[in-house]
């Protein structure tokens, strides 16, 4: 039998053959918005790792929308182009679904590279108006948002249901909606971000309602027989912040519109957050979220070993799990897990000769591997 992390598994029209998902992973390498050869290389190399699923990183659905200028978007003609012409070498080398992680960072918008400075990029340098359910920055020194009326609502649901059609004419196989890290959608359902006194905050209701009127007009515009999730917040980690609680209701509601998973993360909301970070640190968020609503979920948050990976799914824990970091540092992580869990994979023919199993003289296994 094979282990429970290489069984297939639907994830609403698709069926991937795999539980093994790569998480979207900003790059900061974007010009204008547009996909550069950074991601050519990136995200093929990749595409060829045996996972069965592939996020493009936070895509903004507006240029207000980029964590930073260098952020990739989906919001222009030119942006589609350079997308295709990366999804296009992809697809001439692998079989891997593609998804696309589409986001609007709100008051976390205009900001530094993570390896060119901090905090708010100055108008002068490239900066720009940001937008949050309540004029909040996000810490000292960062820039003021400006608190959205209903007008800037209905600009950015469009904006999310445009760039959704785009990925549709891209052949975007998941369209994955950021509703976690303090971006946007995040600073709706925090108690710690919106303050706002009218039909969009105060009550858990009335914080959810936003977020679920753009994910129903996503759901609306985007093919059902392909994937569409969304990233949630499992916690703030912040005292009166955002619970796995409120993040169980939120799946509930969103699997009653038609969302067909979820995938379980945290923190972002709050700089003063308390994180104890470690191996699944974040995995009780996604079991919680899955026993109580019933939707398919991805558990995420320092998944390094197989081991690990196939008792979250072996036990029922989560439907799938997402690596990150973890499969940057070793791009082959799931043909190494299959070999350490006793499980086939199908390799690229012009790589074959490296399962070790085809080595001359049975060739090493991978006994180190995951341990």
């Amino acid at each position: 039998m094979p282990a429970a992390l290489f069984t297939p598994v639907a994830l609403g029209g698709l069926t991937l053959s795999n539980r093994i998902t790569i998480s979207p992973m900003c790059q900061y390498s974007a010009a204008d918005g547009s996909m550069t050869d950074w991601h050519v290389a990136h995200l093929s190399s990749l595409a060829l790792s045996g996972a069965s699923l592939l996020v493009i990183e936070a895509t903004g659905v507006e240029p207000a929308g980029r964590i930073s200028p260098e952020d990739v978007g989906l919001y222009s003609d030119a942006n589609e182009a350079a997308m295709k012409r990366v999804l296009d070498v992809i697809r001439s080398v692998s079989p891997i679904r593609v998804g696309v992680q589409l986001a609007h960072a709100g008051r976390k918008a205009a900001t530094y590279s993570p390896w060119k400075g901090s905090g708010s990029v100055p108008d002068g340098d490239g900066g720009w108006e940001t937008f949050a359910p309540s004029a909040l920055a996000f810490q000292d020194g960062w820039r003021v948002p400006q608190a959205m009326t209903r007008a800037d609502m209905d600009r950015v649901r469009d904006a999310f249901v445009a760039t959704a059609r785009r990925a549709e004419r891209l052949g975007i196989d998941c369209v994955e909606l950021h509703f976690a890290h303090g971006y946007l959608m995040s600073t709706f359902l925090s108690p710690l971000s919106n303050r706002r006194e009218d039909a969009y905050g105060g009550s858990l209701e009335n914080r959810m309602r936003y977020p679920l009127e753009v994910a129903a007009a996503v759901r609306e515009a985007w093919p059902r027989e392909r994937a569409l999730t969304v990233r949630v917040n499992g916690s703030d980690f912040t005292e009166g912040g955002w619970t796995a609680e409120d993040a169980a209701r939120l799946a509930t509601k969103l699997r009653a519109i038609g969302i067909d998973g979820v995938s379980v993360s945290g923190g972002g909301v709050d700089p003063r957050q308390q994180i104890q970070a470690g191996p699944g640190y974040q995995l009780p968020f996604a079991e919680h979220v899955r026993k109580v609503s019933g939707i398919t979920t991805t558990a995420v948050g320092m998944i390094l070993t197989p081991k690990q990976a196939e008792a979250i799914v072996a036990e029922g824990k989560a439907d799938l799990v997402a690596l990150a970091r973890g499969i940057l540092f070793d791009p082959r992580w799931p043909f190494h897990a299959a070999e350490k869990l006793g499980s086939a994979m199908a390799y690229p023919p012009q790589y074959e000769r490296a399962n070790p199993r085809n080595w001359r003289g049975g060739g090493p296994l991978l006994t180190s591997f995951g341990e």
